[in-house]
């Protein structure tokens, strides 16, 4: 008898450690390594997709070009540190590119490259950024204080010193001894290059005296790129909106504290059957009790980690934020429920349908965020994105 029972305990074993996979086996490692590298791609892929990109931009310039000093400023007006936006009503839609001048002629001529703005993009506004340059000319070499400064859509390259090859799409007086920068409004051209309307043949601006005389190139001077520090270079700013934007206002969630439109249900006075509802749900009890309430926690988007940082200028990373924790009955006013989530957690307390689950922690008010980075073009783009981080949590 006791041959047997030691055969029984041998085979056994013996069958145990045949049917076990080895962990030392590296036939079954590969495909762990694969599957997560797989993952890590679709994971990037679809973080791109968020950010309305299909790849990263190829060219890592951040280090050796700067970004302009208006992208630089305007991003600190409506991002705080981390690119949470400040006021959403602070930006003309969602997207602002600066391109620099291609043309680098000796005229008053510029040229910007717009390919990488889609035909479905709404041109909001576009700017020229000129930088006036100190008057070399004495203030007896004119009588004038003020000049009248005029943009034109090039129509013909051939023509464009005259009204045929050209139009007009902006004009205003200046001061002829003031320096810094000058700011036109030329949305109509952009409009017609994005539509196809017109070749973008490049712009011209041509300066005059107040009895329409051209002035002395001496007396009215503008920085180009090709003579000039690469901060007072020529510059097109171009404000759009790409559709992205979400139906709702940014802020509360439809159904939080802040947005229901009807009286809150009062918190119930409820009791429990005591013994026999207690037994039926004492293992959930005890998770209850172990879990921490519906809040709002940390979570931080490395964007140095996720291997952005060669393209990205600001921010670095931003807190997303997210919610965890439980929604038990009864449903305090701390935890933001809707209610729909009170009446939820009411009919999962009282066991009254089956299949029933406690409410879940999810963000009510999510923020918006601003991303400054370089494309491929090398133009630096400032993009907002809607609901990107968890302002707080509740109960729904």
């Amino acid at each position: 008898m006791f041959i047997i029972i030691m055969f029984f305990i041998i085979a056994c074993m013996m069958n145990l450690s045949i049917s076990r996979p080895s962990l030392d086996n590296e036939d079954n490692r590969f495909p762990v390594e694969n599957e997560s590298e797989e993952v890590r791609l679709a994971a990037i892929k679809r973080l791109l997709e968020v950010f309305g990109m299909e790849d990263p931009p190829a060219s890592v310039v951040r280090n050796h070009k700067q970004p302009p000093q208006y992208m630089l400023d305007l991003y600190n007006t409506v991002a705080d540190v981390d690119g949470v936006t400040k006021d959403p009503t602070l930006l003309e839609g969602n997207t602002v590119r600066s391109f620099f001048d291609k043309l680098h002629s000796e005229q008053i001529a510029f040229v910007f490259n717009l390919s990488t703005v889609a035909r479905s993009e709404k041109v909001l506004t576009a700017e020229l950024h000129l930088f006036k340059l100190r008057s070399q000319a004495s203030l007896t070499f004119s009588r004038h204080h003020f000049c009248q400064v005029s943009i034109y859509q090039v129509l013909d390259t051939a023509k464009m010193n005259i009204s045929q090859g050209r139009r007009l799409v902006s004009s205003r007086l200046i001061p002829i001894q003031s320096t810094g920068w000058e700011v036109f409004t030329i949305t109509q051209a952009v409009r017609s290059w994005i539509s196809g309307e017109h070749s973008n043949l490049g712009l011209l601006v041509t300066v005059r005296t107040l009895a329409g005389i051209q002035t002395d190139l001496r007396t009215v001077r503008f920085a180009s790129g090709q003579n000039h520090h690469h901060s007072k270079q020529p510059m097109l700013v171009l404000f759009t909106d790409d559709g992205r934007r979400t139906t709702s206002l940014e802020g509360p969630l439809k159904g939080s504290d802040d947005t229901i439109a009807g009286p809150r249900l009062p918190l119930p006075n409820l009791t429990l059957p005591a013994a026999k509802h207690r037994v039926a749900r004492s293992l959930d009890y005890e998770d209850d009790r172990e879990r921490t309430p519906c809040q709002r926690l940390p979570l931080y988007v490395d964007f140095e980690e996720i291997g952005w940082s060669g393209w990205i200028v600001s921010p670095r990373g931003y807190n997303a934020y997210h919610c965890k924790g439980s929604c038990p009955f009864p449903l305090g006013q701390n935890m933001r429920a809707t209610n729909h989530a009170t009446v939820q957690s009411i009919i999962n307390a009282l066991k009254l349908t089956k299949g029933i689950e406690t409410p879940c922690c999810v963000p009510d008010k999510l923020f918006s965020i601003n991303l400054l980075y370089f494309d491929d073009d090398e133009n630096v783009v400032l993009k907002q994105y809607d609901d990107m981080v968890a302002g707080s949590c509740g109960c729904h």
